[in-house]
């Protein structure tokens, strides 16, 4: 018999509503159930967390690396075990660590080391996030333009044996590096295609929503803004229903009231999510690291080329909900759900990920009024406390 825990003390938001005087039951690595505290079976092992709320995992689908890793520079499997610790101690409890564009080699050792992780069971390891190579130029931000080439068959039969292989694979694109073909393809065998990194007009990212692109990459940056006559890929993102799009909410990427904007705009059911698009600096004193060769630097919480190009961000997700809660000025229930349910939502795994109710995974962040994390449990695992 699988032995039944109960976090006890806690106020537990489920992903819709709080619960007070509540336990949270888990049981075999899933939500039980969520109990009146005086209704705690007898037999169950009880962990005090008073005084904490007790909130879904943070669910994170764009990280570069943390660290000190970046998954460019270390491929491997410990290096994605290094990236998911190092976020866990912020609150992720699953993530897609991300390759910005590369050669083939690196991008196949990548994808092995994905394959390793899945094998592996890594906690927090939830599939890979391909970023590129098949962007355009003219929106590259810090991609290495050397490395972005269009989508070959090759590339579409290569990453349709990755997704087989794990349990979520996400791939940006551009397209213009990518036919209507290639991103049909890659939706028929489970690949989550976004659109980013793109100068397209709203009518080509439309087709290509036609097509099978379910989601847009880093809202604002590095894509078509909207425009009077040209809706742009800002447009289409906030206009198609059926896109969902991440969001890096740092201060520095979007401003907060083009953020407010895009909130009151966006048409469902596709959801504004929050990404922290973070680098190897998360959760170290680096002052500086290397992309493809060149050299990134950190800075006043940004992180930039030497020409001031931003290069990802540094920050984590509880920050990023602190700041769509103190800044931009919403609900911190909402902000919980950007960064818990709606990437949940996203990837199409609500089903698993995003709540805490019966037969959900037991991934919950523990935090403070401050939103500090203060522990973080996956699949019903304590695997940080503070």
């Amino acid at each position: 018999m699988t032995a039944l825990t109960a976090i006890t003390g806690a106020r537990i938001f489920d992903g819709d509503l709080w619960h007070e005087d509540s336990a949270l039951l888990i049981e075999g690595g899933k939500v039980a159930a969520l109990a009146a505290s005086r209704d705690v079976p007898a037999e169950a092992r009880t962990v005090p967390m008073d005084g904490l709320s007790l909130v879904p995992g943070f669910i994170d689908l764009q990280v570069n690396g943390g660290g000190g890793v970046l998954l460019n520079e270390q491929p491997d499997l410990d290096g994605i075990r290094t990236i998911c610790a190092a976020h866990a101690r912020f609150g992720t409890t699953a993530l897609l660590p991300t390759l910005i564009t590369d050669n083939r080699a690196v991008t196949a050792k990548a994808v092995a080391a994905g394959l390793a992780a899945q094998e592996a069971a890594v906690p927090g390891f939830l599939g890979l996030h391909l970023e590129g190579p098949h962007l355009s130029i003219a929106r590259k931000g810090a991609h290495d333009p050397a490395l972005i080439r269009p989508m070959e068959p090759a590339d579409v039969e290569r990453t349709v044996a990755a997704r087989k292989g794990l349990e979520a694979l996400l791939m940006t694109l551009a397209p213009e590096n990518a036919t209507n073909e290639q991103i049909a393809a890659l939706h028929a065998a489970g690949v989550t295609v976004s659109l980013g990194h793109s100068d397209c007009d709203y009518d080509t990212a439309s087709s290509a929503v036609d097509a099978g692109a379910r989601m847009m990459t880093h809202l604002f940056n590095a894509m078509s803004q909207l425009g009077n006559r040209e809706p742009g890929m800002v447009g289409a993102a906030l206009d198609l229903g059926h896109l969902h799009a991440g969001l890096i909410a740092d201060g520095f990427h979007v401003h907060p009231a083009s953020i407010r904007a895009a909130l009151r705009a966006k048409r469902g059911p596709g959801r504004i999510f929050l990404v922290t698009d973070a680098m190897s600096t998360i959760g170290t004193d680096m002052t500086s690291f290397f992309l493809n060769g060149r050299e990134i630097f950190r800075k006043d919480g940004r992180l930039t080329l030497a020409d001031g190009t931003l290069a990802g961000a540094d920050i984590d997700m509880a920050s990023c909900i602190r700041y769509m809660r103190d800044v931009v000025g919403i609900d911190l229930e909402e902000a919980l759900r950007m960064a818990s349910l709606y990437p949940a939502e996203a990837i199409g795994m609500t089903g698993r990920k995003g709540r805490l109710t019966h037969g959900h995974d037991a991934d919950f962040t523990a935090i403070d009024a401050g939103v500090n994390v203060a522990a973080t449990w996956i699949a019903g695992t304590p695997v940080f406390a503070a």
